[in-house]
């Protein structure tokens, strides 16, 4: 009913073909006329009429003088006259309410577009209207994301969305114990003046609960990693823990000319001791034209109190233009290009263009590396120093393991394992010790390599191996049992300038890697019978400077 007795209609087109569920009719056609009558209530009153007496509730007051009628139209003027047929009227258009009186012939157009969003500064925006206790009331209900999702509608939510009391509550119900133990007054008297003090820092709650689901998050897989390998002195689970993180590898490219690629992990390839990362669908016209290669850690899966926003980024390492390339190796199709530190780039012959890249990252620290960096710097641990220090002017090193592996993306072409390495000063050469796991004049410890030595790569289309060529993944560990050199890298067979001495008959070959801690040299011979190749010597030098520097010590 309107002020002068008249009836509020809705009209609008039926809707057929849909049925709605019972008692949903009713409901939703109660709540829409709540919302006309409200709306024909706020509307301003039609131009030479007055607005009609409210009472203190917002409704026309019962016994109040009610607003002049307009003008009757001139069909429904005399009282005694017998009304003739009306006419078939024009539906409104959407969004319009016409409003009638029967006695005076009043009507009245006006917009109810009720549901449409308003901004924070109108004064119908009746949720932000209702007092912050109330507000804070329903926000209490929430969970963590669906807090952070609401602090983004205005600046009114993000502040109600921080509050310290929302976050307490969320906090304590999921993180406290709800066990009583008595505890002593000193206990609760120290405890009790600093959390007084934290209480007053604003978003001290939220940050104690971000901290706290992250650190639990992060107890749970390293907890995992604390069980070592007896024969490569590495965690045992570290490929499981990688599965169970969901974890993914992506490159970002930036070419010479300033643009980005972002290119998203193919497969992996693990082994006992490093996984082999390989991305196939490349589109670059050189290697050359590459000016930068970064290699991020990424999980996919976060949890799911912590998925509030994009996937977090972790920096493992970067390849800049002046890093050093060569060939290692080539087929009919592919030539294979190493970029260190263990980065493959395949380029295909007679066109230069990128077909693949491949990476390969040894276990040791790689789940950190993978989740604890930031997206513009690598993960950097504390630094570790041996509880014995094995270094000793006189004696030199004594007590080193040694792991090492020879593999591709499918088989192992060479492992092998050996304690008690030792070396002596009198042995330091150009600044590197040399620790001997294979030498050349002990018979015992030469070994053949199985199968054939070869690197299989896939692009987008093709396949194929390219011959000589595999990767070497090296783990040195100190007298204590913990990883002191860790290397996975490619490596390749290449003709001996100076063939070396030995007992064999055949030609002689040579396997060596370098950087800046150190060296490995391998010998071997091809035997033409057997047709395979036959390691008689393997040496590992490690530079003086990453001794004293892993020590704590200056010279």
């Amino acid at each position: 009913m309107t002020a002068d007795g008249g009836e509020i209609k809705w009209r609008q087109k039926p809707i057929t073909g849909v049925k709605m569920a019972a008692g949903r009719g009713e409901f939703y056609s109660s709540v829409a006329e709540g919302f006309l009558r409200l709306s024909a209530q706020l509307a301003p009153p039609a131009p030479g009429t007055r607005a009609p007496a409210l009472s203190s509730r917002g409704v026309p007051g019962p016994g109040r003088r009610q607003a002049e009628p307009e003008r009757r139209r001139a069909g429904g003027r005399g009282r005694g006259k017998k009304r003739g047929r009306q006419l078939p009227q024009a539906e409104p258009p959407a969004g319009k309410v016409e409003t009638s009186n029967p006695k005076e012939g009043t009507r009245t157009k006006h917009g109810a577009d009720l549901l449409k969003v308003r901004d924070s500064s109108s004064k119908d925006n009746y949720l932000e209207r209702l007092p912050t206790e109330i507000l804070i009331k329903i926000l209490s209900y929430l969970n963590a994301p669906s807090l952070f999702c609401i602090s983004h509608v205005s600046k009114l939510f993000l502040r109600l969305a921080n509050d310290d009391v929302v976050w307490q509550k969320i906090y304590m119900s999921e993180f406290m114990s709800q066990t009583w133990k008595p505890r002593t007054a000193d206990v609760l008297e120290t405890k009790g003046v600093a959390t007084e003090m934290e209480d007053q820092l604003v978003g001290h709650w939220k940050k104690m609960y971000f901290r706290t689901v992250a650190g639990q998050e992060m107890d749970k897989w390293r907890r995992e990693l604390k069980a070592k390998s007896p024969y490569t002195g590495l965690p045992r689970q570290t490929e499981w823990v990688l599965r169970n993180l969901n974890m993914s590898w992506e490159l970002t490219v930036h070419d010479r000319s300033g643009s980005e690629s972002c290119l998203h992990m193919s497969r992996a390839h693990f082994s006992e001791s490093s996984v082999i990362v390989c991305w196939n669908k490349c589109n670059f016209s050189s290697h050359r034209h590459i000016a930068s290669i970064q290699l991020h850690g990424v999980r996919k899966e976060a949890p799911k109190s912590l998925k509030i926003g994009k996937d977090w980024r972790s920096l493992i390492l970067r390849v800049d233009r002046d890093s050093p390339r060569r060939v290692i190796g080539k087929d009919k199709l592919m030539k294979l290009v190493h970029v260190s530190p263990g980065v493959i780039i395949g380029v295909w012959r007679g066109q230069g263009n990128v077909a693949f890249i491949m990476i390969s990252l040894h276990f040791h620290k790689l789940v950190e590396k993978s989740l604890l960096g930031s997206p513009a710097c690598p993960y950097s641990g504390p630094v570790e120093r041996p509880l014995s220090c094995s270094w000793d002017p006189k004696l030199g090193l004594h007590g080193y393991t040694l792991h090492f592996v020879l593999h591709n993306t499918g088989t192992a072409i060479m492992s092998g394992h050996s304690r008690q390495l030792s070396c002596r000063t009198v042995q330091i050469q150009h600044g590197l010790l040399e620790l001997r796991f294979i030498n050349r004049t002990n018979v015992s410890q030469h070994r053949s390599l199985s199968g054939n030595v070869n690197l299989p790569w896939k692009s987008d289309s093709l396949e194929g191996s390219v011959e000589n060529c595999c990767i070497m993944t090296m783990t040195l560990l100190d007298e204590s049992q913990e990883p002191f050199w860790c290397v996975s890298s490619p490596i390749c067979i290449r003709m001996a300038e100076k063939p070396p001495r030995s007992d064999y008959s055949g030609e002689c070959f040579l396997m060596d890697y370098r950087d800046a801690d150190g060296k490995v040299k391998m010998e071997l011979v091809w035997l033409k019978e057997e047709k395979q190749f036959f390691l008689f010597g393997l040496t590992v030098y490690v530079s003086v400077f990453k001794v004293y520097k892993y020590y704590g010590r200056s010279s």
